[in-house]
């Protein structure tokens, strides 16, 4: 797994609006600093990222995950994510599907 997903794992979970200026910071400039495409190892652990919450998009940061996801060689996640796994695993999870 490359530095930057590290990097950004161990951040935690995408930024809510409660965060402080220099976590918001930081984590876009580690989602900026990744490169497409992600090996599956890395989707499944940038998936650990996104809380339960809809609200907890990160302004974009969010959607820029998703893209991110999307281009490991295996769609992700594999199985049908629960109502309370949250809005951005039902997203990618539904985007695979075509809905």
């Amino acid at each position: 797994m490359r530095d930057g997903i590290q990097t950004l794992v161990a951040l935690g979970p995408v930024p809510n609006p409660d965060d402080s200026e220099w976590y918001w910071t930081t984590f876009e400039a580690a989602v900026d600093g990744i490169v497409p495409p992600v090996s599956d190892l890395e989707a499944q652990a940038l998936l650990t990222l996104f809380g339960p919450e809809e609200s907890q998009n990160g302004f974009g940061l969010a959607c820029a995950l998703v893209h991110l996801i999307e281009t490991a060689p295996t769609p992700w996640p594999k199985e049908e994510p629960q109502v309370t796994d949250g809005y951005w695993l039902r997203l990618l999870y539904a985007r695979q599907r075509g809905a």
